[in-house]
């Protein structure tokens, strides 16, 4: 599996892969998330359903309980590969690759695919290029993983940040069994 290029020394001292900048006037890292990051994760996630309206507590929780194992699992095995931006106020935004099984076509002979879950930023910190920053870096990622493509679900928030990067609608459907 290919890495990100660039290294830091984090606070800790432990040599992790990220990159550091400047967007939007502010100094950030980027960084790869692990399993002792999942709490933050889960806050960007239910954050994320609530922004899109989704405010049912008994449903928010049980989404809490199924992804909290589904994500520390993926961190652990690596089919989950989250990126975390890092500002001086610690993490502010987001975003994740699930790598799932999936039999391959004729167009795409690779048996996984990649789709992008989780992307968040906090609203102090929102277009100032950070989900761009963080799309960037899956995007590559991906790319170097050998991937023909990658899919999302896009919130109306999000819509325009996908299109600008080339996402384009699929002739997916879907069918409500509830």
């Amino acid at each position: 599996m290919k890495e990100l290029t660039k290294h830091y020394t984090s606070n800790d001292g432990e040599n992790t892969l990220g990159t550091t900048g400047v967007t939007g006037g502010i100094e950030t890292r980027v960084r790869i998330a692990t399993p002792a990051d999942l709490p933050v994760i889960m806050h960007h996630r239910r954050q994320m359903f609530i922004d899109m309206g989704n405010n049912d507590e008994a449903l928010l929780k049980a989404m809490e309980t199924t992804s909290t194992r589904f994500l520390m699992a993926g961190l652990e095995n690596g089919s989950y590969r989250g990126w975390l931006v890092e500002t001086a106020n610690g993490v502010v935004a987001g975003g994740g690759v699930v790598l799932l099984d999936f039999p391959s076509s004729p167009r795409d002979p690779n048996p996984r695919r990649a789709y992008i879950i989780n992307m968040y930023t906090e609203p102090a910190f929102r277009k100032k290029g950070l989900a761009k920053q963080i799309m960037g870096e899956m995007i590559r990622w991906c790319r170097e993983q050998g991937f023909a493509w990658v899919a999302l679900h896009a919130s109306e928030a999000g819509r325009h940040l996908y299109e600008t990067l080339g996402f384009k609608p699929t002739n997916e459907m879907r069918l409500p069994l509830s």
